[in-house]
């Protein structure tokens, strides 16, 4: 029996098509169609999206839609979006687009999840939060000796960190009462000793961001800063309370830690996986840092995308489908085993780091929902950095290099926060690489230009070989008009659609993480042999790190 994706007719179909265009470059599928450019865009609140400089013709673009039908994509959209149990080896439904359920839009539709709306408690933890920054942003939060907070800390790890982060640092001309945010995911000691020791403790306000209240490298930062807080404050137990909040549902331990649970414990739901939590009550430190009225511009700009998506059954007329369906043909007929996230404002330079979790932990599987091995590739490595910083590290690897890495290229028109001589430099880099990726230069070109400098021929002629550009790399050119809360919700859940669609297509399950439980099993028993001195069974390399470190 032939396996899900590769039984489907399109997958055939691609492959033939695959072979065709393998004999052509990008510059000769521009010359055959004079509307390519205007052809392959699409454009949905106000972001735009250029995929031209991909190697697709309109059979390739019909083929990978066919492919998404034959995957019954629209019903699986469907099927996430009304809260059925999606999550297949863990029996949970997905649902951090309800979170994005604002209600000053308007909305009353009902999602029920073992028989219970889950909107109203939705609603309930986001006026929560709003009441409680409110407070912290008005004074009537002081920390115990009355002063004003003037430092988060966001205490968490994976998707209790990245989100936030990405966030925070898009979003910083946004921060509300000139607060400052830190976040502490390692659980070296030295990133939370370091950020401790610029801190006072009648000012700071710590957020302990663990649904289970027992992850272990965020409850050891916890404790340490716990204990930091009370040798600072006479072990003023009861000061606790004003200090630290959690986002947690773990309300026995929550309050046995100190904390009050009623209050300032904000909770969130099985059907929100860590990667998929920032619009949840992970999102406190985002509430408190920009203010609750950009943190629901976010939401707002994120449902807009959740809108298009689900609405949107033209697929190929579905941003977050298309993003996904190009990905699907590198990875799976051209067998590019990498992704490249390039953001060309400084803001947005955490956004790779997110797109790593969100894509890798999500498809990173090698078993379909039915636990049968796949053949087939299915996620690609994801990384990058600034695009400004990559062209002086690993574009030399891109342009150069022997193999090819399709990229995506992300830039926003203006800037308010910055001038317009930045902008127009800024904008002029990323459209030349985009453009010198696709196009390159010939041996002829770079000898041309060598000799007309006044080299002579010999030397142009060795020259040149080192100048040469294969060109012919494709990218997308993603171009938000800003990076405000709503474009930058728009843009997060644009990625968020486009790995679900991706796991549709290859049947795989990607919202369980069962990869990364081994290491941290394995991690316990080796913790209790560094402490003991004495290691017990392992490989003869592990013994001997072991006794390294003990």
């Amino acid at each position: 029996m032939k396996e899900f994706m590769l039984d489907k007719p399109s997958y055939q179909k691609l492959l033939r098509n695959y072979q065709q265009l393998n004999q052509l470059t990008l510059l000769d599928l521009f010359a055959q169609d004079n509307n390519r450019a205007l052809k392959y865009t699409l454009k949905v609140n106000d972001m735009y999206l250029d995929f031209s400089k991909n190697n697709i013709t309109d059979e390739t673009v019909d083929h990978l839609v066919n492919l998404a039908h034959e995957s019954n994509l629209i019903e699986h959209i469907q099927n996430m979006f009304n809260g059925c149990k999606i999550n297949n080896t863990e029996s949970r439904a997905v649902l951090h687009t309800a979170l994005r359920t604002i209600d000053n839009l308007g909305d009353k539709r009902q999602i029920t999840v073992d028989g219970k709306d889950v909107i109203p408690d939705i609603q309930h933890v986001l006026h929560k939060m709003h009441k409680f920054s409110s407070k912290v942003h008005t004074g009537e939060h002081l920390g115990h000796t009355g002063k004003m907070i003037t430092d988060i800390v966001n205490l968490g790890i994976g998707g209790s960190d990245l989100g936030p982060v990405l966030v925070c640092q898009a979003l910083k001309p946004y921060c509300k009462n000139n607060l400052n945010i830190h976040f502490v995911s390692s659980v070296d000691g030295y990133q939370i000793l370091d950020i401790l020791s610029e801190l006072n403790p009648e000012t700071t306000l710590f957020i302990v961001a663990s649904k289970t209240f027992t992850t272990e490298e965020t409850i050891t930062n916890a404790h340490t800063a716990r204990t930091w807080f009370l040798n600072n404050t006479n072990n003023n137990t009861e000061a606790i309370k004003l200090h630290f909040v959690a986002a947690s549902t773990n309300t026995k331990a929550v309050t046995e830690f100190g904390i009050n649970a009623a209050d300032n414990m904000f909770q969130f739901w099985d059907f929100v996986g860590g990667r998929y939590s920032l619009w949840s009550a992970i999102g406190l430190s985002i509430i408190l840092y920009i203010g609750f009225d950009n943190f629901k511009e976010l939401l707002a700009g994120a449902r807009a995308m959740d809108e298009h998506f689900l609405n949107t059954h033209e697929l190929q007329h579905n941003m977050p489908v298309m993003l996904a369906l190009l990905g699907i043909w590198y990875i799976n007929f051209y067998n590019y085993s990498t992704q490249v996230i390039s953001p060309y404002n400084t803001r947005l330079t955490r956004f790779p780091a997110y797109i790593q979790q969100l894509e890798m932990e999500s498809n990173g599987k090698s078993v379909d929902k039915s636990g049968k091995p796949v053949s087939y590739k299915t996620c690609p490595v994801i990384w990058g950095d600034s695009g400004i910083n990559g062209q002086h590290a690993y574009y030399q690897l891109l342009h150069q290099g022997t193999s090819i890495y399709p990229m995506d290229i992300i830039l926003a028109l203006s800037d308010k926060y910055s001038d317009k001589l930045h902008n127009q430099i800024l904008q002029a880099n990323a459209i030349a690489q985009a453009e010198a990726f696709m196009v390159g230069k010939t041996h002829a070109q770079a000898k041309a230009e060598l000799i007309a400098n006044g080299m002579n021929d010999t030397q142009a002629d060795f020259l040149a070989k080192h100048k040469v550009f294969a060109g012919n790399r494709p990218s997308n050119m993603l171009i938000l008009p800003e990076i405000s809360p709503y474009y930058l919700g728009n843009l997060i859940a644009l990625y968020e659609h486009k790995t679900f669609v991706q796991g549709v297509i290859w049947n795989i399950n990607s919202f369980d993480q069962w990869g990364v439980e081994l290491g941290k099993q394995l991690a316990r028993t080796v913790l209790a042999d560094i402490k003991s001195g004495k290691a017990s069974k392992h490989d003869e390399s592990t013994v001997q790190i072991i006794n390294l470190c003990s």
